[in-house]
């Protein structure tokens, strides 16, 4: 499901990081599977595995993306460089020049980039990203729900059209098969019309009745509209239910899909087949929107 929250704090230990504010921004966006995306500055690298595992608690399905910044409080003057790391410079950038006479000197940026000491994050500094995650998810969590409230509703909706289809569907089939009766009554009785083999028109109705029995078979879709409304009713429990049911939704979905299929290639009207495919309609936007769900 869709969802995005946004956190802000001080930073702590401001005079290792010279002050300033650490943000958190959490997006997600449908997926079927959890497919994670960090986006940290190299001083927060070290919280990378705290904060998978923790989004991984926390959430089971959607493409989410984690961004963090770090926001001096204003324009700082970088420390100059000693003269000895200076000096350490040049005899690196004259070594690499002279096996690779092409290379470009180094800038000034480059060299005040690479006089900076090599730090490492202060542990107050992770501690304080791990909160922020964890409000950011709390919010991430009420903005989902909201989506999940609106999928849900739509699934109802969808489900009572499919209610609806079936109601439709399962008057055709007894006036179906007596049509065929009949239709299989007035063959024989033309074909004994115009035959001179003697043959019983008993019989004949008896056979006629075989055929037609056994056309019924073939088109009875009742058992098929049973299992579509049991499996209508187990989506509306798993809905009211609420947690983690994007699976059991995704399995009910294949099942809807199966009967409504097996209708299809059962039918022997016009009528039953539109309502086959409009039922495979309504059951593919499900498809789609329980793929979204956890």
């Amino acid at each position: 499901m869709t969802g995005y929250a946004a956190v802000q704090g001080p930073l702590q230990g401001a005079q290792a990081h010279g002050g300033g504010m650490l943000g958190l921004e959490l997006r997600s966006v449908n997926s079927r599977f959890l497919d994670l995306s960090l986006r940290l500055p190299d001083e927060l690298r070290q919280a990378e595995p705290a904060l998978r595992e923790l989004i991984g608690r926390q959430l089971k399905r959607g493409k989410v993306e984690l961004r963090a910044s770090l926001e001096s409080a204003g324009s700082q003057t970088p420390a100059a460089p000693s003269a000895r790391t200076l000096e350490q410079l040049r005899q690196l950038q004259e070594a690499v020049q002279a096996q690779l006479p092409t290379a470009a000197p180094l800038t000034v940026a480059e060299v005040l980039r690479l006089s900076e000491p090599a730090t490492q994050p202060a542990p107050q500094l992770q501690a304080q990203t791990l909160e922020l995650a964890r409000q950011a998810l709390q919010q991430l969590a009420d903005a989902r729900q909201r989506e999940g409230a609106r999928l849900a509703d739509l699934l109802r909706e969808r489900t009572g059209q499919l209610r609806a289809l079936a109601q439709q569907a399962a008057p055709l089939i007894p006036m179906l098969v007596e049509q065929q009766k009949k239709r299989f009554l007035e063959r024989w009785a033309d074909a004994m019309a115009l035959t001179d083999s003697g043959a019983s028109t008993q019989a004949a109705q008896e056979r006629a009745l075989t055929e037609a029995t056994a056309f019924a078979i073939r088109i009875d879709v009742a058992e098929e509209l049973g299992r579509l409304g049991s499996h209508l009713e187990e989506v509306d429990a798993l809905l009211s239910g609420g947690g983690e049911l994007g699976k059991r939704l995704d399995f009910l979905i294949q099942e809807l899909h199966r009967e409504a299929n097996t209708l299809g290639s059962k039918s022997a009207t016009l009528e039953l087949t539109r309502i086959s495919v409009d039922m495979k309609v309504l059951i593919e936007q499900m498809r789609e929107q329980v793929q979204n769900i956890e």
